[in-house]
């Protein structure tokens, strides 16, 4: 039985903010891509009394601004002073996301006007407010869905006319104060099926959501619901044969709080990042990758 879709009251006080270089962060001048028929609307997963936390409103300001995949070990991680991929590994990925992928989003955009093969051609789909289960959602003039070439799509069409290989996801901030822990989980996975019934050949790697900075968590929204929401993502990429990337171990500190150092809004949300946390994520990535190879 379909599931009620219960629309939030605050989204309407969400700002959208979308970035879009094809897909966000491609090369401009890119080849035409490929016609993506409409995909049907699936309604999201909602709990019976949905929380009462804030979604995404405000978006930092950044900072001024296909080669053959090889198969990878899902389960590998990466160990301290491991190598770090090559840039190239990202050239056919596409990253998803909210706010927090905005600011890499645009970081990547600066560093690349210095390296202009940093994090290869990778390119972006990201949005304020975005979130695994409004992207199930109608498009509409409302609709937080990000741009792709200008137009707002849903996702599974706009990652597949990027004609990406590889998925970076990163969802949950705008989901687990809403949805609550368990319905965040089966909006990710019914999301990433979607997903990946357009683009059959495309690797997906989920990414653990984020810390929030001490003093500024929510009665839902808060680090222990965020870890037991990394947990269920963690489980969820096991059924499906998904990569499961642990970033988060990255970005918190001793008691599990994104520190000050990393966090760019501390006044504020407490969620968003500094360029230096945008580094150390870049990295990361980038051993994460070449442990998966190295384990493959």
């Amino acid at each position: 039985m379909k599931p009620l879709l219960r629309v939030p009251a605050l989204l309407s006080l969400s700002l959208v903010f979308a970035l879009s270089s094809a897909c966000g962060g491609g090369t401009p001048g890119a080849s035409a891509a490929p016609t993506v028929s409409p995909s049907p609307v699936v309604e999201p997963a909602v709990s019976a009394t949905p929380s009462p936390e804030p979604v995404e409103s405000v978006v930092p300001s950044a900072d001024p601004v296909p080669s053959p995949t090889p198969s990878v070990s899902p389960s590998a991680q990466p160990a301290s002073g491991t190598a770090l991929a090559d840039w190239s590994w990202f050239d056919d990925a596409v990253f998803v996301g909210d706010s927090v992928s905005l600011k890499l989003t645009g970081y990547v955009t600066k560093m690349r006007q210095s390296e202009s093969d940093y994090l290869g051609k990778a390119q972006f789909l990201t949005a304020g407010s975005l979130g695994s289960g409004n992207a199930l959602w109608e498009v509409s003039d409302k609709s937080v869905h990000p741009l792709y070439q200008g137009t707002k799509m849903r996702l599974e069409d706009s990652v597949a006319a990027c004609g990406a290989k590889k998925l970076y996801i990163l969802l949950g901030m705008n989901d687990v104060g809403m949805y609550g822990v368990e319905d965040s989980v089966k909006n990710m996975e019914t999301l990433l099926g979607l997903i990946v019934e357009k683009t059959p050949d495309l690797q997906v790697f989920v990414q653990s959501a984020t810390p929030i900075h001490k003093g500024n968590e929510k009665k839902v929204l808060n680090n222990a619901n965020l870890v037991l929401y990394n947990q269920g993502l963690e489980e969820m990429c096991q059924r499906n044969g998904y990569n499961y990337v642990n970033v988060s171990s990255v970005l918190a500190d001793a008691e599990g709080y994104l520190p000050d150092e990393y966090c760019s809004d501390a006044s504020g949300m407490g969620m968003h990042f500094t360029d230096a946390a945008c580094e150390i994520w870049v990295d990361y990535l980038r051993q994460d990758a070449a442990a998966r190879l190295a384990g493959a």
